[in-house]
């Protein structure tokens, strides 16, 4: 074979494994942080997932304000480099709906990762991509006093004080932080005003959900160590003394009728779904959107089974998101 030919076959395996100029084009990263280009060619525009950017001074609360997106569904991805955000819209695009919403937080923490960020929001714009910049603030006192009760460096501080990082960090944010859509100031703000602040914004007119996890467990093997409310029915008689009943669970009919035939149970239940509901109105208000309520009994098996069945089904009729847990079912 002359030299010719081979190298003539050589080039023809590398085309084939790079694949094509447009999808060489897709891949290719720069090494040193440059951007991938998004394609959303073929992708009709409301595909196109909406993206939000948090970024902002370290301590200032960019994980609460995530938290709180991711909560309120959207699909959030921590400390991503900003090289790939774009790639993270094309991905989204290309999800066939699944993911319409996008946060990302963006850390920076040097002049390359700052450069690829303005970069992949030059892009973005040019390609008509609905963007907005949450930048969390905060006063320099206020970040020194979180630094100190954490007992953590600041991310830039060097060999320096908490102040020289902080100082650092301030100017290298200074033109991000003036092209920002929404500037919160966490200075004297706490966890849960934030995340208010955070859900007048972006919640909309929807009330944020509150997600349930309704457990039932045994006392004799311990107290769930998640929950948020824990309610007896050991004030219940026991259908383990009934020795038809004693081999089925709180899932069996026939136990479930016998549990609620006794005083006190069918009241129990209308009132305590009635407490949730000035509890879930509170914890909505307070920014809380996951509450586990545990119902126990001696072995989590029927008492405490049959009322979590109950309850679960009052609370998804008033349109809380449940999930029902028999933890210890199975375990006697």
């Amino acid at each position: 074979m002359s030299e010719h030919e081979t190298r003539q076959q050589n080039t023809e395996r590398d085309q084939a494994h790079e694949g094509t100029p447009a999808e060489q084009q897709r891949r290719a990263v720069q090494e040193d942080g440059a951007q991938v280009s998004i394609d959303t060619a073929g992708v009709p525009d409301a595909a196109i997932p909406e993206l939000v950017i948090i970024t902002g001074m370290s301590g200032a609360g960019r994980s609460t304000a995530a938290k709180c997106l991711e909560d309120l569904g959207w699909f959030v991805v921590d400390n991503l480099p900003p090289a790939l955000i774009t790639t993270m819209v094309e991905l989204g695009a290309r999800s066939q709906g699944n993911v319409a919403r996008i946060a990302v937080v963006v850390d920076v923490r040097g002049r390359r990762f700052f450069d690829a960020l303005r970069e992949s929001l030059a892009d973005l714009e040019a390609r008509n991509v609905t963007r907005r910049i949450v930048f969390l603030e905060s006063s320099d006192e206020a970040l020194v006093r979180r630094f100190e009760s954490v007992r953590r460096p600041h991310p830039l501080q060097g060999d320096g004080r908490i102040v020289d990082g902080i100082a650092a960090e301030r100017e290298l944010l200074r033109e991000l932080r003036g092209d920002a859509d929404l500037v919160i100031d966490t200075s004297s703000l706490n966890v849960h005003e934030l995340r208010a602040k955070m859900d007048a914004q972006f919640a909309g007119e929807e009330e944020p959900e509150l997600r349930a996890t309704v457990m039932s467990f045994g006392f004799k093997y311990g107290l769930p160590v998640d929950a948020d409310l824990v309610a007896d029915m050991r004030f219940l008689p026991n259908p383990h003394w009934v020795p038809e009943l004693r081999p089925y669970t709180g899932l069996n009919d026939e136990v479930a009728a016998y549990v609620f035939n006794q005083p006190g149970a069918k009241d129990f239940l209308d009132r305590y779904a009635e407490l949730l509901r000035l509890i879930a109105a509170g914890y909505r208000r307070e920014g809380k959107r996951y509450v586990t309520i545990a119902i126990g009994c001696t072995g989590g098996k029927h008492r405490s089974v049959a009322m979590s069945e109950k309850l679960a089904a009052r609370l998804a009729a008033e349109g809380v998101e449940t999930v029902v847990v028999h933890r210890d079912v199975g375990r006697e």
